[in-house]
């Protein structure tokens, strides 16, 4: 039997309530700047979550500075990276979707991806990615297409890119404010 995703979660407290259902899973990103950057798009697009894999870097001055206070408006909780195939266990068991950002051989691109409204984005580590023991455990990868030489973007885009395109498809079913 699974945990409880609240047996699971070290939470900053219920800060607002929204109607979208997006979480955005970030315990696996440990560049400071990126975490700080994402906290701030997750806040001004309705991010119901925001997964964090340790509450103290919230009060980072690298964080602050780049989150301009979004922390103390949404949802921050603490999974760590171990507890990650539990806590996706456990969403599924809730009706969430799990979507990886990353690129595989079965990756779609997220311009023909249509987010389920019980949504959860895993972002993975800027340089790994998403390790294989946890992408077995996810619904879909998704990708960003991409034209130029490199192969990849920074995660702090990726992620702003994926929350966008969720809050541009649930539009039409709830308020973004």
């Amino acid at each position: 039997m699974l945990p409880d995703v609240n047996s699971l979660v070290v939470s900053a407290g219920r800060k607002k309530t929204t109607t979208n259902d997006l979480i955005v899973i970030a315990s696996l990103v440990d560049r400071v700047p990126n975490l700080g950057g994402l906290c701030r798009t997750c806040e001004v697009l309705g991010v119901r979550d925001f997964v964090l894999s340790s509450l103290r870097v919230t009060e980072e001055k690298d964080f602050v500075s780049l989150s301009v206070s979004a922390e103390k408006w949404i949802n921050v909780l603490e999974i760590k990276p171990f507890q990650l195939v539990e806590y996706v266990k456990q969403l599924k068991l809730e009706g969430y979707t799990v979507v990886g950002a990353e690129q595989t051989a079965s990756s779609q691109p997220l311009n023909h991806f249509t987010f389920p409204k019980k949504s959860a984005l895993i972002l993975g580590h800027e340089k790994e990615g998403i390790p294989v023991e946890l992408i077995q455990h996810l619904d879909v990868c998704v990708e960003v297409p991409q034209e130029g030489i490199i192969r990849s973007m920074n995660v702090h885009v990726t992620g702003a890119i994926f929350i966008w395109e969720y809050a541009r498809q649930q539009m039409g079913l709830s308020h973004v404010r």
